[in-house]
């Protein structure tokens, strides 16, 4: 059966449900869990700006993502922890989230990803898109959606 999961979040309220879910999930397949947290890479600054102003805007967003990167994996790791459940979490900067959802499943050798959808339907796709839809049309493994 399933041994090692992909649980992808992002610190909104719908973590806490991949959190609940991916844990008893774990528990009851006796399995691993991955948490990983995919933070987009910092926009480009508009016009011209000086490089130290530059370097220094990107290390405020890199503290700042890294905090709430390691705040939201402490959160799952204690909940995992709590359960029995074997918990490894990691936080990368990425160009594309759901490149990077797949990547991570395949190179920590996950064998199922379980992901929150937003359910914004056809609307709310059309204006931010669907990491979870990109994702089940890029990878070859299991995918468990949750609403």
């Amino acid at each position: 059966m399933y041994k090692h999961l992909l649980v992808p979040v992002d610190g909104s309220p719908l973590t806490e449900r991949a959190i609940e879910v991916s844990v008893q999930l774990a528990r009851q397949l006796g399995a691993s869990i991955t948490g990983f947290i995919a933070e987009p890479l910092p926009p480009v600054p508009p016009g011209p700006r000086s490089s130290a102003l530059v370097e220094e805007e990107a290390r405020e967003l890199d503290s700042f993502t890294t905090t709430h990167a390691q705040d939201v994996l402490a959160r799952f790791e204690a909940v995992a922890k709590a359960a029995g459940v074997p918990f490894n979490g990691y936080h990368d900067q990425v160009a594309r989230i759901d490149r990077a959802i797949i990547a991570a499943a395949e190179a920590r050798g996950c064998d199922m990803i379980v992901m929150v959808t937003h359910g914004r339907g056809a609307f709310g796709e059309f204006l931010y898109g669907s990491q979870t839809k990109a994702v089940l049309a890029g990878s070859t493994l299991p995918l468990l959606v949750l609403h």
